[in-house]
């Protein structure tokens, strides 16, 4: 069995007491309802937004190589959109999971 050395022990301690004391710090001051709004309103965006922009890179480079225009970027463009209302949807469910 390897010794872990010293300093390394130390550096892992520090990281604890650190990560304690954020912790401590984050537990007094609890998320506003507006933070909380502005952070679900930003991923629920991002989700959508991803899906869509992915589905349609994918149709593109596949229109290109099977040179099909625009049949794969439509049908990509589609499963993208239905790839992000599912990832919106799954994160709505857990977060109502979260509050009861």
């Amino acid at each position: 069995m390897k010794k872990i050395p010293d300093d390394i022990k130390r550096l892992e301690e520090r990281i604890n007491k650190i990560k304690q004391q954020e912790k401590e710090a984050r537990k007094d001051k609890p998320e506003s309802d507006f933070a909380y709004a502005a952070k679900t309103g930003f991923r629920v965006g991002t989700e959508l937004v991803s899906g869509v922009v992915v589905g349609a890179a994918v149709g593109y480079v596949l229109d290109r190589i099977f040179d099909s225009r625009p049949l794969l970027l439509i049908i990509f463009l589609f499963f993208g959109g239905v790839a992000g209302f599912l990832n919106v949807y799954r994160f709505v469910k857990n977060e109502d999971d979260k509050k009861e």
